[in-house]
């Protein structure tokens, strides 16, 4: 019965949703991503290109595609990505090869975004699911910085500087998370998921017919 009633959602569940997530540095989106992909098999993360250098720990092609600046700018000019950026003196970039790919499959897609590229793809995509992950305070999230021991204090204060500003975008957004305790951001994050896999435009139409016929 169980296995019965699985490809019955997998089946009304044929149009993947996009989510875009956007959060100050420091205020734990990876993280509560990361535990998102680790228990739900059907959503991926359209791993985004930057040419940035990798942090330790951070794999090519899983946490992101590092690339040249030079190579990135050849991706702009040939219109390969769904939005674009300039973030902490960085480019990050979603492809549209990427993105089409996993909702070609029925995914759910996750989209680990800046506020502008956020704004940017808002303007030419429509239907996704904008959510914005908040530190409790400023406070917080400066010790969150400090602890990760990845940036020096003059980055850590122009991030912090930047926060207040993207922070101040949050009203371009759905739904907004604030991450003070991890365990209850994530069951946060996962309702809305979870939400907006029922909406109606999202279900089989054809497949709900058959069941009237």
């Amino acid at each position: 019965m169980a296995a019965a009633n699985a490809e019955i959602k997998r089946t009304i569940q044929r149009r993947g949703n996009l989510f875009v997530i956007s959060a100050p540095s420091g205020a734990g989106k990876t993280t509560l991503c990361r535990k998102l992909l680790n228990k739900m098999s059907d959503i991926k993360m359209s791993v985004s290109y930057t040419t940035r250098e990798p942090r330790r720990g951070e794999i090519h092609d899983e946490d992101y595609t590092f690339v040249t600046r030079e190579t990135f700018k050849k991706m702009i000019d040939k219109g390969e990505f769904a939005e674009w950026a300039m973030v902490h003196g960085n480019l990050y970039g979603t492809s549209i090869k990427r993105v089409k790919e996993l909702n070609s499959k029925g995914y759910d897609i996750i989209l680990d975004i800046d506020i502008h590229g956020a704004i940017q793809l808002k303007k030419s995509y429509k239907g996704a699911v904008y959510i914005f992950i908040l530190p409790p305070t400023m406070e917080a999230l400066q010790k969150r910085l400090i602890h990760r021991k990845t940036d020096s204090e003059e980055i850590i204060t122009k991030r912090l500087d930047n926060a207040k500003a993207e922070i101040s975008e949050y009203k371009n957004y759905d739904y907004i998370i604030v991450n003070d305790r991890i365990d209850t951001a994530y069951k946060e994050l996962e309702s809305i998921v979870l939400s907006a896999r029922l909406k109606t435009e999202c279900a089989d139409h054809e497949w709900i017919k058959k069941i009237i016929n």
